[in-house]
Formats: structure tokens, C-alpha cells, sequence
């Protein structure tokens, strides 16, 4: 006969004791016979109603969900003439859109014979993103799309970068 180590509902070990006993417990104490940890040696189960603590893991999740940051991805357009004052209210809503922990796709939209000239927009993002280090990071580099040219920068420090660095660090002594 198969035997399990019970630990009842208020979470001390009765001990090890035998299935149909541990059934049987359970049924006295109206309680479902959970198996915690099945590949122990042997066994182990818990005396607990189940629906409840299902329900209490349920309500912790969602309350979890409701608490977790949603990152939206913002949207900034610029053109590749732009003068400074445009560009400083343009970057300081990118600014203010990484303080909050947002992610942003910043647009360069080329016309007519902007077209022609694909390097400044690949300077003006550069621009921004130089101008944005110590905010943001960027997550996917300027990329031309049709007659628009995309970056897409991510609140934070640039993740890959410094685990690399730390790694290499140790081998050079």
C-alpha cells in the first residue's frame, strides 16, 4: 500500500501515513487531499479545501494583473527638415513618454524629393537617440519603410550591454 507524508490544514505534518488513511481524514474533516509534491520520497499531500484556495490563487493573479505596468508604444513623427524649436518639443515629448515607461516609435516622414536624401533622417534619429541616452535605449534601430523611416526606443538602459561587459571583465585579468 502506497503511503504519503500528510501535513493537514493548518500546515503541520501529521507524519507519514497510508493513502485510505489520509482519504479518510480528509473526508472527516471535510477537506480535499491535495498532492503537493508527488515525486517526493514519498509523496506529499495537504488537507485544504481546494475551491478556496483555487479561488485566493485566482483573486492573487488578478490582483497581480492589476498592478503590473502596461507599456504602450507612443508614436512621434517628424520630418527631416526640422527646425530646433520643433525639434525640442518633439524630443521632450519623447522625454516625457520614457519617464512614464512607455516605448516609442519615432517616424521620419520623407517627401518628393526628401526621398533623395535617406542620411538625415538616419542623422535625426541618431540625434534623438544621443539625446535620449541616459533615458531610454534603442530597441530597434532606424529602418526605412516605404517613405517612412522608423527607431523604436525603450524606456531603461540597454539591457544586453551590460551583462557583456561584466562577463568580458573577468576573462581580461
Amino acid at each position: 500500500m502506497r503511503q504519503v507524508r500528510l501535513i493537514d490544514e493548518n500546515g503541520t505534518q501529521v507524519g507519514i501515513v497510508d493513502t485510505r488513511e489520509a482519504l479518510q481524514m480528509a473526508k472527516e474533516r471535510e477537506y480535499d487531499l491535495v498532492l503537493v509534491s508527488p515525486t517526493a520520497v514519498p509523496p506529499v499531500a495537504r488537507l485544504l479545501d481546494y475551491g478556496k484556495w483555487r479561488y485566493e490563487q485566482q483573486q492573487a493573479e488578478k490582483e497581480a494583473r492589476k498592478k503590473a505596468k502596461r507599456t504602450e508604444v507612443k508614436s512621434i513623427k517628424l520630418r527631416p527638415k526640422i527646425d530646433t524649436h520643433d525639434y525640442n518639443v518633439k524630443v521632450g515629448h519623447v522625454r516625457r513618454f520614457l519617464e512614464e515607461g512607455h516605448k516609442v516609435k519615432i517616424t521620419i516622414m520623407f517627401r518628393g524629393r526628401e526621398m533623395a536624401h535617406p542620411e538625415l533622417g538616419y542623422k535625426l534619429l541618431e540625434r534623438v537617440a544621443k539625446d535620449m541616452e541616459g533615458l531610454g535605449f534603442v530597441e530597434m534601430r532606424p529602418e526605412m519603410l516605404g517613405r517612412d523611416m522608423n527607431m523604436v526606443m525603450a524606456p531603461g538602459s540597454k539591457p544586453s550591454a551590460q551583462p557583456q561587459a561584466q562577463a568580458s571583465a573577468p576573462q581580461s585579468n
